[in-house]
């Protein structure tokens, strides 16, 4: 069964490519332009998440950084890698502050962004 990735993107051209990229690999990937969507973490049940660290329509003040932290302490959520994407050259301590999995810094290579995924879904190694 394919791995489920949630994409959450608010620019259209980085989603569909990261959507095209990782769908490629055989992942299911399921996009979004806004953080909307993880009010519906259990129907979509991802196995990770790519969380853009600043999207434009916001309903809240809360940036990628909060959103991650608001999952990973929430023991319904926890259990779900997060991954902050973003192009702030301190992209490695705002992924630490919102603790997150890990962190992927923009611009990014298809191969890069494999690499993670796979990384953070795979089985660890004995």
């Amino acid at each position: 069964m394919a791995k489920k990735v949630l994409v959450i993107e608010d620019d259209k051209d980085i989603r569909d490519a990261v959507t095209l990229a990782l769908e490629d690999e055989g992942y299911e990937v399921i996009s979004s332009d806004n953080a909307k969507i993880l009010k519906q973490l259990d129907v979509v049940a991802p196995d990770i998440i790519l969380l853009d660290n600043w999207l434009t329509d916001w309903s809240s003040d809360a940036n990628g950084q909060q959103l991650s932290k608001d999952l990973k302490t929430n023991p319904a959520t926890s259990h779900i890698p997060v991954i902050i994407v973003s192009a702030v050259s301190n992209i490695k301590e705002i992924a630490e502050a919102g603790m997150a999995d890990g962190y992927l810094k923009k611009p990014f290579d298809l191969a890069e962004l494999a690499a993670v995924v796979k990384k953070y879904t795979s089985p660890p190694t004995p």
